[in-house]
């Protein structure tokens, strides 16, 4: 049997609480971060969707793309994942955050290359604790079927945990600052001021 089609899943529901504004509608160089990573996710896909809150729907930044509306309210990025194995059960879906600003081709190149769908997963390690990086890695349906049966459950739904605990393909990303994400507001100050965007 062949390896189960790959589909992009691009986050964007969060509720940037901390950011203090819609981290996806933040813009560099003229695009906001959500329109350039469905741009850096699409060639390696077959489809992309864009996970958002179902009060999320219709709001500009994200109206233009392919969305799919989380089921489960408040349950963080595992809303998403269970949302977009809802959608294909049969699919294998590359997920990442939209708050990935330093996310570039050749790491999700590396992502893709290293799947091996004899695994239930493939994913980088943090180089920040070098724990599992959650937010960009694929998941095979044998693990989102896990985290569904966790859902049900009401097992833990950290995909953090779920990726420590699968039988995942770990990678070491070359240029560790491209899993840098944005919380806070001086987070991006300080990528830009380390020079790290062209």
């Amino acid at each position: 049997m062949g390896a189960a089609p790959l589909n992009g899943l691009v986050l964007a529901g969060g509720r940037s609480r901390r950011f203090g504004r819609d981290k996806a509608a933040v813009e560099l160089d003229g695009h906001t971060l959500l329109a350039r990573t469905v741009a850096l996710v699409t060639p390696f896909v077959e489809t992309v969707r864009v996970s958002v809150r179902p009060d999320q729907r219709d709001d500009a930044v994200r109206a233009g793309f392919a969305l799919l509306a989380d089921s489960l309210i408040d349950a963080g990025p595992a809303a998403g994942l269970l949302a977009a194995h809802d959608f294909a059960p049969k699919a294998a879906w590359l997920v990442t955050a939209c708050d990935l600003p330093l996310l570039d081709e050749k790491t999700l190149a590396t992502l893709v290359a290293a799947r091996d769908a004899a695994h239930q997963a493939t994913a980088y390690r943090s180089p920040v604790d070098g724990k599992a990086e959650p937010l960009c890695a694929i998941y095979e349906p044998a693990a989102l079927n896990r985290l569904a049966e966790l859902a049900a459950s009401g097992g833990s739904l950290s995909p953090r945990d779920l990726l420590a605990g699968a039988d995942t393909v770990w990678l070491q990303a070359e240029r560790g600052e491209a899993l840098a994400n944005v919380n806070e507001p001086g987070d991006l100050e300080r990528l830009q001021n380390r020079g790290l965007f062209e």
